[in-house]
């Protein structure tokens, strides 16, 4: 290496000669030197193998730590070890108090509790907490949880789905309730199992407006109702406790009889639709009677309002000329009455010469004559 020239001698000075030890050497081993002070170290010199250079000092740190150069197995001196701790000390300070730092989520809250207590509530950003003294506990209060009561719809029976109605029947009722927390602290700290807390709520409240209700409205058109109901009561109950739940809703996922009687159910469910279908076939019937009748109503009610006017027309007509209208209604009235009949009418004051009538006038309405002879008639009208 250049360095170890005896032409370009390094730093340390030329290499002693072949066979001379350096000044101050002796045989027994060397121990490691004191690492001494002073101000910043000069850059090496050009020429200077940087590799050596690092290896040196490797060399000087493994004599403090006590391994020497080559293993000698020497203790490191404590008042080297004594210069360190402080850097140590800091760092580890520093570490400490940089796991202080809390970074808490758009959807989450934070909970800083001090010894266990609860202190306080941050939200969404940076927050800080005193390393070995607080705690923080992150709940997250914008997704949307939810609590099964009564199982599964194809799940077996369980008790917590049998329900009394009010009118003494029992329901097989399967729901859902969808929950979300509203204050961390209150939801961590004043209730305890918190999801056995809002099971335990939820089936006492619909218990609760089950028993007020019947089994039909349950089964078809009353479950809206229900839910509502049950929503109202299981947060008023949940805010009892001060348990920072907020109650979104309830879906009723099932409701029918116990297996043991839903064909006895089923049969009086049908016997109730045939009910309702007679009942209303007869109210159509009735209300098509009904609008014939009062149809028939303003027929004859129209009809008589007209023969009153047609009456007060001719009643007017006849103060002018009585004789003539009596002898106009008279002809209206025999036309009338004989416009039926087959008879022939004639009157016989001064008629000399024989009338031969016209066939027809002996036609009945369905074409066959009405004029009958007789054997007496004949032989009558032959003498």
């Amino acid at each position: 290496m250049p360095w170890n020239d005896n032409a370009n001698p390094g730093p340390w000075g030329s290499p002693p000669p072949e066979g001379e030890k350096p000044k101050g050497s002796s045989d027994e081993p060397r121990r490691p030197q004191r690492p001494q002070g002073g101000g910043p170290r000069r850059p090496p010199p050009e020429g200077v193998d940087l590799n050596e250079l690092i290896e040196r000092y490797v060399a000087q740190l493994r004599g403090l730590l006590g391994g020497g150069n080559g293993g000698g197995g020497g203790s490191p001196d404590p008042s080297s070890l004594v210069r360190y701790l402080p850097m140590a000390a800091g760092l580890v300070v520093f570490l400490v108090l940089l796991s202080g730092i809390v970074i808490v989520g758009q959807r989450e809250r934070a909970v800083i509790t001090t010894f266990g207590a609860w202190t306080r509530t941050y939200g969404p950003g940076i927050g800080y907490r005193l390393p070995l003294v607080e705690g923080v506990k992150k709940v997250n209060i914008s997704s949307l949880r939810k609590t099964e009561v009564g199982g599964s719809t194809n799940a077996p029976t369980l008790k917590e789905s049998l329900m009394l109605t009010g009118d003494q029947n029992v329901v097989d009722l399967r729901f859902t309730v969808n929950w979300r927390v509203s204050d961390p602290g209150k939801f961590l700290f004043n209730i305890s199992g918190q999801e056995t807390t809002v099971k335990a709520v939820a089936e006492s409240a619909m218990r609760e407006v089950v028993g007020r209700s019947d089994l039909d409205p349950i089964l078809s058109t009353g479950k809206a109702q229900v839910q509502d109901q049950t929503v109202e009561l299981m947060q008023r109950v949940l805010d009892s406790y001060d348990a920072g739940i907020i109650i979104d809703s309830i879906q009723i996922e099932d409701a029918q009889p116990p297996k043991e009687v839903v064909a006895a159910f089923q049969d009086v469910a049908t016997a109730g639709q045939n009910k309702e279908a007679k009942i209303n076939k007869a109210r159509g019937e009735a209300a098509g009677i009904q609008q014939k009748a009062l149809g028939y109503k303003a027929q004859v009610v129209n009809e008589a309002r007209g023969e009153a006017q047609r009456f007060n027309q001719v009643y007017e007509q006849y103060k002018l000329a009585p004789a003539v209208t009596r002898q106009r209604l008279y002809i209206e009235t025999m036309e009338k009455v004989l416009s039926k009949s087959n008879k022939v009418i004639i009157d016989g004051k001064g008629v000399t010469a024989p009338i031969v009538l016209s066939p027809d006038a002996f036609r009945r309405k369905d074409g066959t004559s009405s004029l009958s002879v007789t054997p007496q008639t004949q032989q009558g009208a032959g003498q």
